[in-house]
């Protein structure tokens, strides 16, 4: 573990001396922590080379989980245009939105979710790691093979 964290420290100190960096690594997060443009091959196709921040952007999503008082067996009527799944049995609901889009339509969802008569408990936010990006663009079968390279420039 030693030797893994002294090999990312030279590789930080190479990138910010401005040396370009092509690392092919399997553990996407720490190509997450210090990529400044991803390649994602599979089954020995590139796929897609672009700058991280972008790619996050492009292919991310955003989830706002909101956590109810009391669960619910099915999502009421008024909160059908919402696209809402039901989460932790029926405890909490969770809408996907986009955060590039004009209105991300959460003010209207807690409207609505009010309406509907629900109480909340808690809400939060969570966001599309790199992995999820990458898994979503491998997942072709149980055959898929995929590896991300990172360049650190």
């Amino acid at each position: 573990m030693e030797l893994r964290k002294d090999m990312w420290e030279i590789v930080r100190e190479l990138k910010a001396d401005g040396v370009t960096i092509i690392l092919t690594t399997h553990y996407i997060e720490e190509a997450e922590a210090i990529a400044d443009r991803i390649g994602v091959i599979t089954g020995g196709e590139l796929l897609l080379v672009e700058e991280k921040d972008r790619l996050m952007a492009r292919m991310g999503q955003k989830q706002l989980e909101v956590q109810l008082t009391e669960p619910v067996k099915a999502i009421p009527e008024v909160l059908s245009q919402h696209n809402l799944q039901l989460v932790n049995g029926g405890g909490g609901l969770l809408y996907t939105y986009d955060t590039r889009a004009e209105r991300t339509g959460i003010t209207t969802l807690l409207n609505d979710v009010a309406q509907a008569g629900l109480v909340l408990a808690d809400v939060q936010t969570r966001e599309s790691s790199l992995e999820d990006i990458f898994v979503g663009l491998v997942s072709g079968g149980p055959e898929s093979k995929g590896a991300i390279s990172g360049d650190a420039a």
